[in-house]
């Protein structure tokens, strides 16, 4: 009975947290959101007894392209107010 409570529990995060990583009208907070959408993921793939798939999830998915994407907004928040009066891109 609590193994399907706690894999029902992590349905719900996993739906919740896809739906506000998509739905997040800021950058930066649907980036975190992402991240602990692949940190659930992670341990959605270790109840299914998929160790191998889990560590990669938690490496790739969580941590590498997290960093990547939290670099990306990053950039994208840098944009000079010269260039904004231009009406021109972040160069």
């Amino acid at each position: 009975m609590t193994e399907w409570l706690l894999d029902g529990l992590l349905v719900v995060a996993l739906l919740v947290t896809a739906a506000a990583a998509l739905l997040s009208r800021d950058l930066f907070r649907a980036v975190v959101v992402f991240i602990a959408f692949g940190l659930l993921m992670a341990v959605a793939w270790v109840r299914l007894q998929a160790p191998d798939i889990a560590l990669a999830e938690a490496a790739i998915g969580a941590g590498l392209t997290g960093v990547l994407l939290l670099d990306a907004v990053s950039h994208l928040g840098s944009v000079s107010p010269r260039a904004q009066e231009k009406g021109g891109g972040g160069q």
